[in-house]
């Protein structure tokens, strides 16, 4: 029986400064060959290594003629697999577009927090998936612009809040009312997960041909996810975390990391050299996720790719924090260093800076405050008693974004300072997040100096893609950028005797909810921000369209 493909196809990195390689993602059922055919005769195969029982490929396709656009088929032992052939399918060929070096261009979409969708036919409760309905209109009109890149900033899966499908299977295999219940507790499990995300059809074509840059947060892992030490220490002590964070960081290497890094990258790497050549590949990665959870200094999962003159840092704000109370930080001092020279060093020529980050660096100013107030309580500065309340407030509140790090805070707004100052500087320095279940611009003023900036530096936060946002909380956010919620703040800071931030900041677009995605397009020196909403048209929820809410150039409006 020849092998089928049971997951993918995924088209991960495309090199943008040779512009004729790719990467190709796939899972088989069974160990084989997986190939990549173009229609203009690049290609390339790889042999599947095997994870828990699992088999998975990343294929390199070489040769491909920068500037043109190619359709591509995948074989296993030289057997089609895709495209699919059932009838009425209705999505086209999936292609790579190989760039030219040194393009000027580029078109990033991006955004956070996407539930799967339900069954079709199923209702859905919170609206068009935004990821599903971008797929909708590339698929049905061969002349739409199609995004150089698709930039994906956490919650990708959600261990801890699984669909009633998913209760279902997982009850076939386990008793749920042991824990962790109906959250994901393997790798198997994982697994599961992003069959029911990648799978539906619209959104696994669009992967097919958009290329995609990921990063976790908290619920590809659970909730709230290395929020203190206290609340890793708590984690420790139940019977399923550690097979739940190993599960976590191996799946997540799997499924997601592998295809953020360029073919050197790939070369260079010994854990996916020891995972290849190994008969299975689980042992290998198991340790290396024990190591990480140990000590998260030993991964990195941050990392820079380049579009021509535009260059994306993708953050890790999750799992390489620093929790001891008295040195809080996202990042340990090495990770520190990695960041400022990717911020900072050899950028001649670059246009613009994208900075991914699954948690939003500008938040609305009360929530700033507020988080910093948790942290300052949490550390002592207002006595036990203090402290353990405040440690009971951050994890109902969620309080762990960048301002709940002070000298994390710090050193990126610094770091972005120096980025965006001098002659070289870029035009325009992104922040590009998610997590907070709506969507905003933010810009920032330094107050009592001269604006030090040459680029143009902006929040640009987009979340959900499919999910939802309680009344309750639309409520809060809009106070949250009031003057009244400024004045609640600056009583925080009082009560814990911390002073302003280096930066002020204000809103200047949105709050906007619901399913939506944000498109950046980049020409030159130029930018301009588009923001969509996944509106329905109907009762089935594929007949949904992107309706533009807000649309503006980056680069005329004086900041």
């Amino acid at each position: 029986m020849s092998a089928g493909l049971r997951l993918g196809p995924l088209l991960r990195y495309v090199d943008w400064e040779r512009g004729d390689r790719a990467t190709v993602w796939v899972e088989a059922d069974r160990p084989c060959t997986a190939e990549v055919r173009c229609a203009d005769g690049a290609g390339g195969h790889a042999r599947t290594f095997q994870i828990a029982g699992h088999h998975y490929a990343l294929v390199q396709v070489t040769g491909l003629t920068p500037g043109t656009t190619t359709a591509y088929e995948v074989f296993l032992d030289d057997h089609p697999v895709w495209p699919p052939t059932e009838p009425g399918r209705r999505y086209p060929a999936s292609t790579i577009t190989a760039p030219r070096p040194g393009a000027r261009e580029l078109s990033v979409t991006f955004g956070s927090c996407r539930w799967a969708a339900p069954p079709p036919g199923g209702k859905d409760p919170v609206g068009p998936d935004a990821l599903d309905t971008l797929a909708t209109r590339l698929a049905s009109d061969p002349d739409a612009v199609r995004p150089d890149v698709l930039l994906l900033l956490g919650d990708q899966v959600y261990a801890d809040e699984t669909s009633k499908p998913t209760q279902r299977w997982l009850a076939s295999r386990r008793d749920l009312r042991e824990e962790p219940g109906v959250q994901v507790a393997d790798y198997e499990e994982y697994t599961h997960l992003y069959y029911e995300s990648w799978l539906d059809p619209g959104v696994r074509w669009l992967l097919s041909t958009v290329p995609t840059c990921m990063i976790f947060d908290d619920h590809d892992v659970i909730d709230d996810w290395n929020t203190s030490a206290s609340w890793l220490a708590d984690m420790r002590d139940t019977g399923w975390w550690r097979e739940r964070i190993l599960s976590g960081l191996m799946s997540y290497w799997v499924h997601q990391h592998l295809g953020n890094l360029s073919i050197d990258e790939l070369e260079a790497d010994p854990l996916y050299a020891a995972v290849r050549d190994a008969p299975d590949g689980t042992e290998p990665l198991r340790r290396f996720a024990a190591e990480a959870d140990a000590d998260p200094a030993r991964a990195r999962w941050s990392y820079r790719r380049d579009f021509g003159s535009t260059r994306l840092v993708m953050i890790d704000t999750r799992a390489g924090r620093v929790l001891d109370e008295q040195n809080r930080s996202m990042h340990d001092k090495e990770e520190e260093r990695w960041l400022a020279e990717q911020l900072t060093a050899g950028r001649d020529g670059c246009d613009h800076l994208l900075v991914g980050a699954s948690l939003p660096w500008l938040l609305a100013p009360m929530m700033h405050d507020a988080e910093t107030w948790n942290a300052a309580l949490c550390r002592g500065e207002r006595g036990a008693r203090w402290a353990r309340l405040a440690e009971r407030v951050r994890r109902g509140a969620d309080l762990e974004h960048w301002a709940a790090f002070p000298h994390s805070f710090e050193r990126l707004t610094r770091l972005l300072t120096e980025a965006g100052t001098g002659p070289d500087a870029p035009a325009t320095i992104c922040v590009m997040s998610g997590d907070v279940h709506h969507a905003y611009v933010a810009e920032p003023a330094w107050p009592g100096a001269a604006d030090p900036r040459s680029s143009r530096i902006l929040q640009l936060t987009c979340s959900p893609v499919h999910n939802r946002i309680p009344g309750p909380l639309r409520v809060a956010f809009r106070l949250s950028w009031s003057r009244a919620g400024r004045r609640i703040g600056l009583a925080l800071r009082r009560h814990a005797r911390t002073g302003p931030p280096l930066v002020e900041w204000r809103r200047t677009g949105g709050p906007w909810f619901g399913n939506q995605l944000m498109t950046l397009n980049l020409r030159g020196r130029s930018a301009r921000l588009r923001l969509e909403h996944a509106a329905a048209r109907g009762r089935d929820r594929k007949d949904a369209e992107l309706r533009a809410v807000h649309e503006r150039s980056l680069s005329d409006d004086s900041a």
